[in-house]
């Protein structure tokens, strides 16, 4: 035994065989039949000749299989390489040979796609495809039925004398939602990522835990949580959600889209308990939905968002309209795991809304990496970093990995551009992603700052906010606008309501509205075709100020 997701999984397995693990739309799977759904996955991948620490790829939307394939890999001592359903041919040719992948498993809607990409890839040697409902299939290259290659393998763990011992040091690789560039796999050590995303310490006991902790404490825990799971779990927030929730014994709720009414029907009928969602981008249009009436949200008692901000304005409808809900903000990257989390109630709101305290292992630093002490900087704007159970660097790129991760005084920190600002009482407030820090002359603007205060406007509905080249200033603010229904903009409006919000600098000088602000199926802002439609848009009318 040892501290890796396969034996972590396979311990809460063991100690609540019957209890309900896994539920997608009329799939309901307890944790012995998904062991045995992952057990035949892994059985599979032996027989093919995937060896252990191979890299296999996944495709696939939030479905049992795709559930079923990440376990087994994780047990088949592989590694299993999260592939965006999004990407287009030169993404997934990229993706394909930085990870070096030598197996796919897809689902079929992806083969058209894939027809153009799997062919340039030596190293790929074997691929399943799942069903899905579609009629589409390969046809530029071999695959093997998923129903056929898994569904008639051994349900035990009898492949394990095949693949060797497990360790805490094999690898885990999740690469980047790739907001501003190509995507990057960050490296884990197994028992590294477990102790960042829950496995570190008791939060009651403040004592380290160990391998057989969590199962045992959610074994005898006679209410476990059904938990809806929101984000895709082919990016790290929702990977790392799900798995956390099948470590400690909990229930997984996942849906393959983003749908709020069909979310809210889920809610109701699967008796939620705690939902993980994405930022504004998934809690505005849920509210909105919720608001209209036609919905109980009753059994709610925790609303927590991770990777993208979580404005005050929307989490004050969520209290509002659920006012015996918990609020939570969770800060972290792909390249920290979890790093600090700020809890919001209706009666503390006004207090807390926007601040997130400092976790176990949080620094801040200065633009010299030099660590500031939070208690005597309050006020300063720095760098998030985080120290102990950190990735090993980012695979294949010693070059960015050396830039990321840094030695300061003989400790390791990962450093993945987060800005932030500290607070009073140890805590701080999420600034945003420095490579989109706009320089204006000589002052810092972040855009997550602007957007937050855009969209506390009554007639914006999303915003996203860039820098655009100035010949004076270096770079001007800039913002893609997304009106409410049946609104129309007045631009004069919009600047003085965030005139009243952020500094005169801040303020976009041209703005453009667009039918739709472009983002990432995971909810985060999709800069490079932001930027793509405001050069689109740069002879056409706007609004700029002179």
């Amino acid at each position: 035994m040892a501290l890796n997701i396969a034996d972590l999984f396979e311990h809460a397995v063991d100690a609540v065989p019957e209890r309900l693990a896994l539920v997608i739309g009329d799939d309901r799977l307890t944790y012995a039949e998904l062991d045995a759904a992952a057990n035949r996955v892994a059985h599979h991948l032996v027989s093919a000749g995937i060896q252990p620490g191979e890299h296999v790829g996944l495709m696939a939307r939030n479905t049992v299989d795709h559930v079923a394939a990440m376990l087994g890999t994780f047990k088949a001592r592989m590694v299993p390489i999260n592939i965006n359903y999004r990407y287009v041919e030169g993404e997934l040719d990229y993706l394909f040979d930085n990870s070096r992948m030598v197996a796919l498993l897809h689902e079929a809607r992806y083969s058209p796609v894939l027809d153009k990409v799997v062919g340039n890839h030596e190293l790929l040697r074997h691929v399943v495809t799942m069903p899905d409902g579609t009629d589409a299939a390969p046809t530029a290259y071999s695959s093997l039925d998923w129903t056929t290659a898994v569904g008639e393998q051994p349900s035990t763990r009898g492949f394990l004398d095949a693949v060797g011992q497990r360790s805490a040091d094999d690898l885990y690789v999740v690469y980047t939602g790739g907001t501003t560039g190509y995507p990057k796999g960050v490296m884990w050590r197994q028992e590294d990522v477990w102790r960042t995303l829950g496995g570190g310490i008791d939060f009651a006991t403040r004592q380290r835990l160990e391998e057989l902790d969590q199962s045992r404490t959610g074994a005898a825990n006679p209410h476990p949580l059904t938990c809806l799971q929101l984000g895709p779990i082919m990016h790290a927030n929702g990977q790392w959600g799900m798995l956390l929730r099948f470590l400690t014994c909990h229930t997984n709720v996942l849906l393959p889209k983003f749908d709020p009414v069909e979310i809210w029907n889920t809610i109701e009928k699967e008796k939620v308990q705690t939902i993980s969602l994405i930022g504004d981008a998934m809690a505005r249009p849920l509210i909105e939905e919720f608001e209209t009436g036609n919905h109980d949200g009753s059994t709610l008692v925790n609303v927590n968002s991770a990777a993208a901000i979580f404005s005050v304005e929307v989490k004050e409808r969520w209290l509002n309209a659920l006012p015996n809900v918990v609020v939570m903000d969770i800060i972290g990257s792909s390249e920290t795991g979890f790093t600090g989390n700020g809890r919001v109630e209706k009666s503390n709101l006004a207090d807390k809304g926007s601040l997130v305290n400092i976790g176990v292992d949080m620094a801040v630093l200065d633009e010299e990496m030099n660590l500031l002490d939070p208690a005597t900087h309050v006020g300063e704007i720095g760098l998030m970093a985080r120290s102990g159970n950190i990735p090993l660097g980012y695979y294949g790129d010693p070059e960015k990995s050396a830039r990321t991760f840094i030695t300061i005084d003989g400790t390791r920190y990962a450093v993945p551009g987060d800005w932030v600002q500290i607070e009073p009482d140890l805590k701080v407030t999420l600034l945003g992603r420095g490579s989109n820090c706009i320089n204006t002359g000589g002052e810092k603007v972040y855009p997550e700052e602007v957007e937050v205060a855009l969209k506390s406007h009554a007639g914006v509905f999303d915003a996203l906010v860039m820098g655009l080249p100035h010949p004076v200033w270096g770079q001007e603010v800039a913002a893609l606008l997304q009106a409410r229904p049946g609104t129309e903009l007045d631009f004069d409006d919009v600047r003085t309501h965030l005139r009243t919000r952020i500094s005169g600098y801040k303020v976009p000088r041209t703005i453009h509205v667009v039918d739709e602000i472009p983002r990432h199926v995971t909810g985060k802002a999709d800069y490079k075709t932001a930027r793509e439609i405001t050069e689109s848009l740069a002879t056409t009318e706007s609004e700029t100020v002179q």
